[in-house]
């Protein structure tokens, strides 16, 4: 789940499959097989998910192992592209379903069910990046992770 305070287009499903593959190759990128895998198993997750669980599922789903080193480039790749999100904290991940909409993250991550709802808000993170322009810094990739207890684990 994400608030919004700009206007984008979320996407879910083929649509999100289908936004990531033209946000990628419209970088220059290749939009793989193997790429194609790793996203659609990205994407069907709402909480984030580690490189070793996708590996695990596509070694399953596909009969044959899947190197969770390849998993972590294909990420990788992907987060710097803003098709994926990384939760730095827990060393996982989630789909972007605003592909191609660059914006800095903010989680808020729940310790007891491990949700992370994505927040875009415009306003802190030009104060963040604000701060450190102030203070001679370039911020490439702001992420602010807040951990606590979500709504439904507070009960």
């Amino acid at each position: 789940m994400a608030s919004h305070s700009h206007a984008h287009h979320e996407h879910s499903g083929t649509s999100l499959i289908d936004a990531a593959r033209t946000s990628l190759t419209g970088a220059g990128e290749q939009w793989t097989g193997m790429r194609e895998a790793v996203f659609a198993e990205l994407a069907r997750h709402d909480c984030p998910v580690s490189a070793y669980d996708i590996a695990d599922n596509l070694s399953r789903e596909r009969g044959r192992r899947v190197a969770p080193n390849s998993v972590y480039r294909i990420l990788d790749l992907f987060v710097s592209n803003n098709l994926a999100l990384r939760v730095e904290s827990a060393n996982a991940f989630l789909a972007n379903t605003h592909p191609g909409c660059e914006h800095d993250c903010i989680f808020m991550v729940c310790d007891e069910c491990g949700e992370a709802t994505h927040v875009d808000d415009d306003e802190v993170s030009q104060r963040v990046r604000g701060l450190a322009r102030n203070r001679g810094f370039d911020a490439r990739r702001p992420i602010i992770e807040i951990r606590g207890t979500c709504a439904s684990c507070k009960g």
